[in-house]
């Protein structure tokens, strides 16, 4: 536990934006009220030291005393413009895409977009507050479900389900540019002996059984805006979402237990009643209900399409990645709330921002041999389990060697079984989301003289949590919505 000891009424609101995901991110359970001694946090002002990537640096971020650990202003702020995006909700730079380019990133300006930097600050306040606690209790929430230690989630971007010969023909002339010539025969034999064939379908159960086989429940993003011959151009809308095949891989992803999400077309970027629109027509297609959303292309305005995304309906935005590496583009391995720059105010949507992606290797990295997408995904997700956070991985449906992938499916059984390797709890995006808002609620609402500690949740039912102590032992503790409920 710690008594957080500042006015937050006197901070600004991107410093309390930046206090809330520090500690949410620290997993250090927060004493409303105690009649023992406990760790207090303290605020310290402090002008930048040059930038958002520095001033979260540990060492220029936190200072430690006997019973006290201090967090400057200027790394609240930070968090404001790294996790929170200000930054990139400022500039006007866009891509030909119409998406904020990477360079934009403050965290790629400073090469630490492969770090969690804000994820790691709150490793280290956690790490602060134990090394000064003494004799003082010292609690914090356990981060994952059923003892695991970090949580992956596997998504997929139903992007190519009609017409999929034009896609190999696509992908021949992106090879012959690269001059992989070799590579392109391939595919077009591969292509050959799948006319009058259906291997997208195929594709798509062979990712059911092999998911099933380590017990995932994937996300699958699924476009519903109805084609045309200029979004077919474009690569925004290219399925009918309503035709039979369409329908034959909704039905099997639903059989299979997984999460169906949309994926919204280029146009809801900036239009909050086609967002909505599109939602529920997916709704009805698979008749439950829709409560996530990742932009097609990740093509989005960031701070404004996320309004949108609240108006439609939404719950989280799975979009934060970026398109032509991959990495941290919100430095954190983790779910956090959105953050609208503009209002200086806390949006009611969760970002689960994109670790890991296929499509950034080969199409932007100009990577083709699949062994080393798994290498990149190993790296990354080493570094999310490092601070016990989150990996969050898109791959393809249509990353098949018919489509223009060779050795793409061999390397997709790698990637689970890596994943497999280091034990995630493995989730759909929307059971993430439900459990980081549940973990992110729960309060001591009391802590007793002898450090007993009572309680308190405002996410709903009444649930079990498990509480470690300050050598890491874990207790079951019981809650209740509303008010105190078991001790540890």
């Amino acid at each position: 536990m710690i008594r957080v000891d500042l006015d937050q009424a006197q901070l600004r609101p991107a410093e309390r934006y930046g206090l809330e995901v520090l500690l949410d991110l620290s997993r250090l359970l927060i004493a409303d009220q105690a009649d023992c001694d406990l760790v207090r946090l303290t605020l310290l002002h402090r002008a930048s030291a040059g930038s958002a990537a520095a001033d979260l640096s540990s060492h220029a971020a936190l200072e430690r005393a006997d019973g006290e650990v201090s967090v400057t202003s200027a790394a609240l702020r930070g968090i404001a413009e790294v996790a929170g995006a200000g930054l990139e909700q400022r500039t006007r730079a866009r891509d030909r895409h119409g998406r904020v380019p990477a360079g934009e990133n403050p965290l790629v300006a400073a090469g630490q977009s492969r770090q969690p930097v804000v994820s790691q600050l709150a490793v280290e306040l956690r790490r602060a507050v134990l090394a000064v606690a003494g004799r003082r209790p010292v609690r914090s929430v356990a981060p994952w479900p059923e003892g695991h230690r970090w949580a992956a989630l596997v998504s997929h971007d139903l992007d190519v389900v009609d017409w999929w010969g034009l896609f190999p023909v696509l992908r021949i002339a992106e090879l012959a540019r690269k001059g992989a010539w070799g590579m392109a025969r391939r595919v077009a034999r591969a292509a050959r002996r799948n006319m009058g064939r259906d291997p997208v379908t195929r594709g798509i159960h062979a990712l059911l059984q092999l998911e099933a086989h380590h017990g995932i429940r994937a996300t699958w993003f699924v476009i519903c805006a109805q084609p045309t011959l200029r979004s077919l151009a474009a690569g925004d809308s290219t399925y009918d979402p309503e035709g039979p095949s369409a329908r034959r891989i909704l039905s099997a992803l639903a059989h299979a237990g997984h999460e169906i999400a949309l994926h919204g077309s280029f146009a809801t970027a900036d239009d909050a009643k086609q967002m909505a629109t599109q939602r529920q027509r997916l709704a009805r297609l698979v008749d439950v209900p829709v409560t996530g959303v990742r932009q097609h292309f990740l093509r989005m305005h960031p701070g404004k399409t996320q309004q949108n995304m609240i108006e439609a309906g939404f719950d989280y935005d799975a979009t934060w990645g970026f398109a032509d590496r991959n990495g941290f583009r919100l430095g954190t391995a983790d779910v956090v709330p959105a953050w609208n720059a503009a209002s200086e105010s806390k949006l009611p949507l969760d970002l689960l921002p994109l670790t890991w992606m296929d499509r950034a290797l080969t199409k932007y990295a100009g990577i083709e041999e699949p062994g080393r997408w798994i290498e990149d995904a190993r790296e990354l997700l080493l570094a999310c389990k490092a601070v016990e956070g989150m990996w969050v991985g898109l791959w393809h449906p249509n990353t098949l060697e018919a489509l223009g992938f060779p050795g793409a499916e061999p390397a997709f059984v790698s990637l689970l079984q890596a994943l497999a390797d280091h034990r995630p709890y493995f989730g759909s995006a929307q059971k993430l989301v439900q459990w980081r808002r549940f973990r992110r609620s729960v309060r001591a609402a009391r802590v007793t003289a002898d450090g007993r500690v009572l309680l308190t949740t405002t996410a709903g039912h009444r649930t079990m949590i498990a509480l470690e102590d300050e050598s890491g032992d874990t207790t079951q503790v019981q809650v209740q919505s509303g008010r105190a409920g078991g001790a540890a």
